[in-house]
This record gives C-alpha cells, sequence and structure tokens, in this order.
C-alpha cells in the first residue's frame, strides 16, 4: 500500500512527555514501527507504563479495541542506539546541533531529519548537519541541509500532552525541501493531527503569542486566568498551561528576548525567581498551582 508520508519506520530520540506522546500517536494512528531511545533506563520505563495507560483507557472507553491497542503496542520498540528520524531533547541549540550531524552522516539519506522545539531556529539546526567541506550552496549540502524539519510540538508543534492536543506546527528551515515538508505534513495527518506552518522566525506562531500573557502580572493568578477561560473560551490560562513546564516557558523566552530584543520577550524577575526555587510546575509539584498527586 502506498503511504503519501513514505515512512516505514520512525525513530523517536527521548522518552520524556513529548518523545512518549509522538511515539504514541505514531504506532497508533500512523501505525508505523517505532524505535524509542533514552539514555535513562528510569524514563523508558516511565514512558512505556504512560503508553500502556493510554491505551489501557482507550479499551476501557470503548475508544479502541483490544486487539488494536495490542497491535499499536508491539510497534513500539526501545533500542539501545538510535539511527533514525525524530528527536525530542532538551531545549539546547549545541546539542541538537551535535545530534543532527551525528545522525545526518548516518542514517539513509532519504529520511527526514525532524526536530520538536519551542523556539529554537531549524535553519540553524539544519546548518550544521552539512558535511565538513560541503557547500551550503552544492549540491550535497543543499541535499543533506533540505531534510531537516522543525515541529513545534506545542504546549504546542506535536502539542503537548502529544495524545490529546490536535495541532502540529510545522516549521520549515531556509534549506528545507518541499519534498520534506510535504511529507512531513502527511505524517502529521496520518497520526490524526492539524497542521499549521509558521516561518522559521523566534517562537513561531504559538510561543511568539503565548509568552507574553505568561509574563503580564497585571492581576491575580486566579483572574488572569479566569479571564482566559470564561472572556475567551480558553479551556485554560495562560500561567495553567504555562506550569506544564516554567522552566521551559523560560528558556524560551529566553531565546524569544536574544533574537528579537524586544521587552515584551523579556523574562519577569518573578519566572526567572521560580525557577531557581525549582517551581517547574507539574512536573516539581508547584508552579504557578500546586499539585499534590
Amino acid at each position: 500500500m502506498s503511504i503519501a508520508h513514505g515512512i516505514k519506520r520512525l525513530g523517536v530520540l527521548g522518552a520524556g512527555q513529548m518523545g512518549t506522546g509522538i511515539a504514541f500517536v505514531s504506532a497508533l494512528h500512523a501505525k508505523v514501527p517505532v524505535l524509542l531511545h533514552d539514555k535513562s533506563a528510569h524514563q523508558i520505563s516511565k514512558g512505556l507504563s504512560l503508553i500502556d495507560k493510554l491505551l489501557a483507557k482507550d479499551v476501557s472507553k470503548g475508544r479502541l479495541q483490544p486487539s488494536d491497542a495490542a497491535e499499536a503496542r508491539a510497534r513500539i520498540q526501545t533500542v539501545d542506539a538510535l539511527r533514525s528520524h525524530a528527536r525530542s531533547v532538551t531545549e539546547n541549540l549545541d546539542l541538537k546541533r551535535a545530534i543532527f550531524r551525528d545522525f545526518a552522516a548516518k542514517i539513509r539519506p532519504d529520511a527526514i531529519l525532524a526536530t520538536n522545539t519551542s523556539s529554537i531556529s531549524i535553519t540553524k539546526i539544519a546548518g550544521a548537519v552539512i558535511p565538513e567541506g560541503a557547500s551550503a550552496a552544492g549540491e550535497v549540502g543543499k541535499a543533506v541541509s533540505g531534510r531537516v524539519v522543525g515541529r513545534c510540538l506545542k504546549v504546542c508543534i506535536f502539542s503537548i500532552p502529544v495524545p490529546v492536543m490536535k495541532l502540529v506546527e510545522l516549521i520549515s528551515a531556509v534549506q528545507t525541501s518541499q519534498d520534506t515538508l510535504d511529507r512531513s505534513r502527511a505524517f502529521a495527518e496520518a497520526c490524526g493531527k492539524e497542521v499549521a506552518t509558521s516561518q522559521d522566525v523566534p517562537g513561531f506562531v504559538s510561543n511568539a503569542l503565548l509568552m507574553p500573557f505568561i509574563n503580564e502580572g497585571v492581576a491575580t493568578r486566579d483572574d488572569i486566568d479566569k479571564t482566559f477561560r470564561l472572556g475567551m473560551a480558553h479551556p485554560m490560562g495562560p500561567l495553567q498551561l504555562g506550569d506544564i513546564g516554567l522552566d521551559t516557558c523560560l528558556s524560551i523566552q529566553q531565546t524569544l528576548y536574544k533574537g528579537t530584543s524586544d521587552s515584551k520577550y523579556r523574562p519577569s524577575v518573578l519566572l526567572e525567581r521560580m525557577v531557581d526555587a525549582q517551581y517547574l510546575g507539574k512536573k516539581s509539584g508547584r508552579g504557578f498551582y500546586e499539585y499534590n498527586d
């Protein structure tokens, strides 16, 4: 059977909330084999446990047949080393460049290199995969860098939590080929997602709009979030949304401010102090809100 995206196997580097979610929707909806890697055995175990819980929940709710759940789970395998396609690791440009440079030298030439990021330039990552001695304007340089694409998985590009959020924000680097974009869109749609596209600018669409709301201390926490829920029909307010990871929010704001010099993106002192205190949101048990479970 012909598959529009042409992806026959997906590799995911990082078994955190994002990587696990991508593995889940890819195996369940796109029905492709997934190779999941993380340097932490504990994180792998935690990620697989979450996948099992999500599948069991869908079966219990009648949204999924037990046989379909078993088939989806069987498509996900863990590996000690990964030479494949997608990656979901920390928001660190130097780390992403190093990983993509290594991947580009080892994987097959028609494989797509996709990064999940909230704010890092896809163009800078694509530039790093060009082999030493090759020209960015030459055929080799264009072919290698042209297969790099960004997915702003959102709080948001696969949006967090990936199994629930419908959005994938697709970002094209200056070098990204049309074939890479078309195949990436087709794959996201096969995963059951809606696709929005963005230029490779700081914050892309979602975070360029969201982050200033987290900075504006114009009212109490509850009143800010209530205004967004009841006055703008948002499912949650920006501070509750930010509690998915305040350290990530701070990193995004720092990148936005550095990239634009626009004061609306300058991180607030309160956010910096909260991160210093390890008040990171849900994952630490306390952020703008407190979490007991």
